[in-house]
């Protein structure tokens, strides 16, 4: 018996420790979380509005709205005018695609840094959108494109699986993912990812030549809506298993023993948390390239508003990608007049700098690189 109350009285103690790490006071917590929520909410939609606003001819928001109306509620027909045409089939489906693209990068980040209790585990950093180029890449060149649109997020699922337990099988030392540990084993992967693609690359016409090499950059170009829909039922999916693994995270984020000491599976959760990570990250490299920083900045900046929990970092994260996405694209097809630039150009430019600073003051609090 007094056994048993000892065991009861340590799952408490970890159960109470929890509670009090994630969740801050309470008024200051919601008062925060209504405001970010708020905003981020707005930000989407007048993103998404600028987004299907711009490009080679101006159209106006009230007229992107007008033909919105006229196509969803009045059930014109999306080609009877030239506005119109040029909105369903051009700018509506970038401007969506970049929402899922954003959001499902950011959410992978979150989760990723869950799972290794790392604020510098992002997939583009670690390796997994690497690996996931290297299977996607092997879909365009091998042709199986043309037999059905699924095997471009099936071949991006695997390679980034691949990449994953690479990653985990190297980097866990001792119970723990050492900061340099993973910084090397995600270096070391991006590079055989980069022979692997370059390999395939040439083995490729000159066609898939073209569309690899400019994809592989991070661009929307090609968005069309039977590539929406893929990753628009593939991100519910996986977003909603996210939600439910997210109490899981925060004691997870404690621990192997005390999560284990309050009933969750680690392992279990790892292997599910790892599945919905390759998924996501997966199915947005397949539709727009490698695009690096996304699941590093918007979790981190919400971290700092919010706290750690997953319960709000989860769901805010994919608003956050989402406009930090539609934002770099807006930039991507304005900065240079008639021309449409990488959008990996513009999440490098911010991200790079944060990922030094993160590395640095981890490094610090570790004691330095020889620890």
């Amino acid at each position: 018996m007094a056994h048993v109350m000892t065991k009861k009285d340590a799952r408490t103690r970890h159960q109470t420790a929890a509670t009090q790490e994630m969740k801050p006071p309470r008024p200051h917590r919601t008062r925060r979380v209504m405001i970010t929520s708020t905003i981020l909410g707005i930000a989407v939609l007048v993103a998404a509005s600028i987004s299907a606003a711009i490009g080679q001819f101006e159209v106006s928001p009230i007229e992107v709205f007008g033909s919105i109306n006229r196509v969803v509620f009045q059930g014109a027909s999306p080609q009877d005018q030239q506005i119109d045409a040029a909105l369903w089939t051009i700018r509506f489906p970038r401007t969506f695609l970049a929402l899922f693209v954003g959001a499902s990068l950011a959410v992978a980040g979150a989760v990723m840094q869950g799972v290794f209790a790392n604020p510098l585990a992002e997939p583009s950093i670690v390796g997994v959108s690497s690996g996931a180029s290297v299977g996607a890449t092997l879909a365009i060149v091998s042709g199986t494109l043309s037999v059905s649109a699924w095997f471009l997020p099936l071949g991006a699922f695997i390679g980034a699986f691949i990449a994953t337990v690479m990653v985990w099988s190297f980097a866990r030392m001792g119970g723990k993912t050492a900061v340099l540990t993973l910084v090397l084993t995600g270096i070391a992967i991006n590079a055989l990812a980069a022979a692997a693609t370059s390999f395939l690359i040439f083995l490729g016409d000159a066609s898939s030549r073209e569309q690899v090499i400019f994809w592989q950059l991070g661009t929307l170009s090609d968005a069309r809506w039977q590539n929406v829909g893929v990753i628009a039922v593939i991100f519910v999916l996986a977003f909603t298993g996210c939600i439910f693994i997210r109490r899981q995270l925060d004691v997870l984020s404690l621990g192997d023993n005390s999560a284990a000491a309050t009933g969750v599976h680690v392992e279990r959760l790892r292997g599910v948390a790892i599945l919905l990570v390759c998924v996501l990250t997966g199915t947005a490299v397949a539709f727009s390239g490698v695009i690096a920083f996304v699941g590093l900045i918007v979790p981190h900046a919400l971290r700092l508003v919010l706290g750690p929990s997953h319960r709000f970092l989860i769901p805010l994260s994919a608003l956050g990608g989402a406009v930090l996405l539609s934002l770099s694209d807006i930039a991507a097809r304005t900065v240079v007049p008639f021309a449409d630039l990488p959008i990996g150009i513009f999440t490098a430019a911010v991200g790079g700098p944060l990922f030094l600073l993160l590395l640095r003051r981890t490094l610090q609090g570790q004691g330095g690189l020889g620890r």
